[in-house]
């Protein structure tokens, strides 16, 4: 069996809503959030998931992914992994991306960083980690996190530099799987919000 990757970016928070960098401000979800999670799970409990059993699971300790994981029934499987945090965005930190711009005109997180936080090369290691984790054995895994680690996973899967990531959106409590395609990895599905159309 070839693993695969599903992830699960966490639900809606007051600063994914307004646009603002999140990255280790520990922000907790919103009501629309927590009703998306639960949707989640829900999906993730029917066919043809069915509760993902001898799925291994890992969550970021943050609470808003945390929370997430818990409220689609996985918290008393799922182990916190530093691995999963979201990007440090040091100075950023706050910031939407018309006040980043304003400081710095033309800036692209994937080509540019942030100053006084994480390099670009520091977040590719953690995604590598993560892939390489998931590649380890056969098992499917299940990730609750964040959209910029996510998608930086998601470009590593694909043997791409992070910088792939800005071109992969990545919406609050979304489902992704990282899968195969004639021995090759690929997206089976990505960016999928089908379980909040209620």
């Amino acid at each position: 069996m070839a693993p695969r990757i599903l992830l699960a970016r966490h639900g809606q928070t007051e600063w994914s809503l307004s646009g603002r960098h999140t990255g280790r401000t520990d922000i907790p979800l919103l009501d629309e959030g927590r009703r998306g999670a639960k949707l989640l799970g829900e999906r993730l409990h029917r066919a043809p998931w069915s509760g993902l059993p001898g799925v291994e699971i890992r969550t970021s300790p943050l609470v808003r992914a945390s929370e997430t994981c818990s409220l689609a029934g996985f918290g008393d499987r799922a182990q916190p992994w530093d691995a999963l945090m979201e990007y440090d965005y040091g100075a950023y930190e706050g910031l939407t991306p018309p006040e980043i711009q304003a400081r710095q005109p033309g800036w692209l997180l994937w080509r540019d960083g942030v100053p006084e936080g994480e390099t670009l090369a520091q977040v590719s290691a953690r995604a590598d980690e993560v892939v390489e984790w998931a590649l380890s054995a056969d098992r499917d895994v299940l990730v609750f996190a964040h959209g910029h680690i996510l998608r930086a996973i998601g470009a590593r899967w694909l043997g791409q530099d992070i910088s792939f990531g800005a071109r992969i959106r990545l919406d609050p409590t979304s489902l992704s799987v990282l899968s195969w395609a004639y021995g090759e990895r690929a997206f089976e599905r990505w960016n999928d919000l089908g379980h909040l159309e209620v």
